[in-house]
């Protein structure tokens, strides 16, 4: 039989639990609940918030990847909840860039990676991007270059480059993102990367490792040799 949260023990109470014990006690779905506020006539906050995170196997980045109009299916769900946790899963990826930003200088392709999978990690199209360091190998600038589809994005060296001697880089490393999760480089990305290393050597701005990205891996041109 359903019963409704401010019947439930104090100690069982998402809010009443997060102010007594702190919130890393707190379940996935108790936090969630917080965010709703509220259930439906039939389950509690937290049943609701169970039941969509059991859609998405528990799975938070799977959950953030959910549309409005996808989350207003499960019944309770309204607009306005939606958005709210849309928001709040959008406030903790910002918060995973935010802390990346203190790792700004450029040692290995690992770092490449923990820059750029908060910003195109998740992605559903692909999108290129240049990463601009100065001789202490930091980053003095991000840019997007082109953005496509889910196969594939146009990239204009002359763009590039022209970025890179406004922000006096003097030197480049690529990263784009393969939305399907596969971590192999196409004949594309390999043709790409060999025009834009030669256009470096000519501007004596060498282009030093070219990332792909996925949400939980990436492939370095320069650490499987493709370079």
């Amino acid at each position: 039989m359903y019963t409704p949260i401010n019947q439930w023990a104090e100690d069982d109470r998402p809010r009443e639990k997060l102010l007594l014990k702190g919130k890393s006690v707190l379940s996935d779905s108790e936090l969630l609940a917080i965010l709703i506020g509220s259930g439906s006539r039939n389950e509690s906050a937290v049943q609701l918030c169970q039941r969509i995170l059991a859609s998405t196997n528990n799975n938070l980045n799977f959950l953030g990847k959910l549309s409005i109009q996808q989350l207003i299916q499960f019944k309770g769900i309204g607009e306005a909840k939606a958005v709210s946790i849309i928001a709040a899963l959008e406030l903790g990826r910002r918060r995973r860039g935010e802390e990346i930003k203190k790792q700004d200088v450029v040692s290995s392709s690992k770092a490449v990676f923990e820059i750029m999978q908060p910003i195109i990690g998740e992605l559903f199209h692909e999108e290129f991007w240049a990463l601009y360091l100065n001789n202490s190998n930091k980053v003095i600038y991000k840019s997007q270059i082109s953005k496509g589809g889910i196969t594939g994005t146009v990239v204009d060296t002359r763009i590039i480059f022209k970025q890179a001697l406004e922000y006096n880089a003097t030197s480049i490393v690529l990263s784009h993102n393969h939305p399907s999760g596969k971590l192999q480089a196409s004949e594309a990305d390999i043709q790409i990367t060999k025009t834009l290393k030669q256009a470096g050597r000519s501007l004596d701005i060498p282009v030093l490792d070219h990332v792909i990205i996925t949400e939980k891996g990436y492939l370095s041109f320069v650490d499987e040799g493709i370079f």
